[in-house]
């Protein structure tokens, strides 16, 4: 697949049943951080807000979504259901989406970004 240009170019590269699931967590990350810029990076949905956010993609089995070190660090009890790796964790596609977790973790996200530039604005 060539890089997708825009985050709805990519999710229209999937089958039906994926695409329904990449626009849940599409949206979820939406309603957590309303004013996280989309676009796209390394070749992923991606939403930035005071810099990296969170990404996410799509797999044969699964959803990646990506928070970051923190991201996973914080949320460690309710990600152990879900095979997890350096800042990544993976949503199996024959599960329900975990989209109040997902929520959660982007929020959790957006705080510690604006927190970040709060300091850099003080320095």
């Amino acid at each position: 697949m060539d890089k997708p240009k825009d985050i709805n170019e990519y999710i229209e590269s999937f089958p039906h049943e994926v695409r329904k699931l990449l626009e849940l967590v599409r949206k979820t990350v939406q309603t957590a951080a309303p004013e996280a810029h989309e676009t796209i990076s390394y070749g992923m949905p991606a939403f930035k807000l005071y810099g990296n956010l969170v990404y996410f993609a799509a797999f044969r089995s699964h959803i990646g979504f990506y928070a970051l070190l923190s991201g996973n660090a914080a949320f460690q009890k309710e990600l152990s259901a879900y095979k997890t790796g350096k800042g990544s964790v993976q949503f199996p596609l024959d599960r329900p989406m975990p989209l109040d977790l997902i929520e959660k973790i982007v929020k959790f996200r957006a705080d510690e970004n604006r927190q970040k530039m709060e300091l850099k604005k003080k320095k």
